[in-house]
């Protein structure tokens, strides 16, 4: 025989014993169903819940399931700062005769405990310079969960355009490219590589001009559609962050967390301003960054498909006078509360 311990856990809104009951049994389901388990195979089940839990024992749901054979037990979870309240987390023993793989199961607000397993999406939009993608990046990184750039995306496209002797704003120069265009995201030691056309493209991308043509590019409804069809595909297979311009509309609408990062304009264009200072673009004027700034924003905002725009169910973070770290504390507190 096989020994094992499953684990598995969920949230519930409010103090409420018909509540509790229900998203106790939907987890205990979902842990047999997903496992093909029967009630025979259990040897034990152990429930805990946060402290602001006690309306009624968690496991009094195992026993309307018919678990009346079933050692059950009921603790208090460690009452940890900052740790996700109105939680239930189970620890299920089973015993098998044959070896197997069991998965985890992890529903509503606890897919941040295990967001590597769980799918879990977090859409962060904003404008040009507001720190998406460093917030991005650092939030994954911190979760352990795949960052996913998709204004890389289309930077590499502005990219096969300029090469190409295009102007990323016709959709006549644009358009007859995409059928030959192969846009590649790998993934390796926590670091991303944009592939174009099977060539690494990761630094080229990043040029000043190349940034002004994607904001071009992205207006062409053409390029979106092909682009979107790769992210959602993405966010299908694994948990990740993804940001943009239209992740929380118009990519991902039903993603776990919405963000929209904004700044003062100005505010946006210093920071793009000492970014390329310290690449070694010493002759980079800042009113012209500003400007440029100014117009990707509007053409963002104004381009008749999947525009720039904050979703209505996402939350609006100012990081003008905030650090990266200060808004990566911020998202995280919005995941577990």
């Amino acid at each position: 025989m096989k020994f094992y311990a499953l684990r598995g856990a969920t949230t519930v809104t409010k103090n409420d014993r018909d509540e509790i009951l229900l998203r106790t049994t939907e987890l205990i389901r979902q842990l047999l169903n997903e496992n093909s388990l029967d009630c025979k195979d259990i040897v034990s089940i152990i429930f805990t819940a946060t402290k602001d839990i006690d309306a009624v024992y968690p496991a009094v749901a195992a026993r309307k399931m018919g678990m009346t054979s079933v050692p059950l037990m009921c603790c208090q979870e460690m009452d940890v700062k900052g740790s996700l309240p109105m939680c239930i987390r189970v620890m299920m023993h089973i015993q098998l005769e044959e070896e197997r793989v069991l998965s985890p199961v992890y529903l509503e607000k606890a897919v941040v405990l295990r967001p590597d397993i769980a799918k879990l999406t977090i859409a962060i939009d904003g404008p040009a310079g507001a720190g998406k993608s460093t917030v991005a990046r650092l939030l994954a990184k911190r979760m352990g969960i795949l960052y996913l750039d998709t204004g890389a995306m289309y930077r590499a496209m502005a990219l096969k355009v300029l090469k190409q002797g295009g102007d990323p704003a016709k959709p006549e120069d644009v358009i007859p490219l995409l059928a030959d265009t192969d846009i590649q995201v790998q993934h390796g030691n926590g670091d991303q590589t944009i592939m174009l056309d099977g060539r690494d493209v990761t630094s080229e991308i990043r040029a000043n001009s190349v940034s002004n043509a994607a904001s071009d590019v992205a207006t062409i409804p053409e390029v979106r559609i092909k682009l979107v069809e790769l992210q959602r595909g993405i966010a299908e297979q694994v948990s990740l962050v993804m940001d943009g311009r239209d992740i929380g509309t118009h990519v991902m609408p039903d993603a776990a967390l919405k963000v929209f990062l904004t700044a003062a304009p100005e505010e946006r264009a210093r920071r793009r301003w000492k970014e390329l200072k310290q690449k070694g673009n010493l002759n980079i004027d800042f009113d012209t960054i500003l400007n440029e700034i100014i117009k990707r924003d509007e053409n963002d905002s104004k381009r008749t498909y999947a525009p720039l725009k904050k979703a209505d169910d996402a939350v609006l973070i100012d990081t003008t006078q905030k650090s990266i770290e200060q808004v990566v504390d911020e998202i995280e507190s919005l995941l577990k509360n």
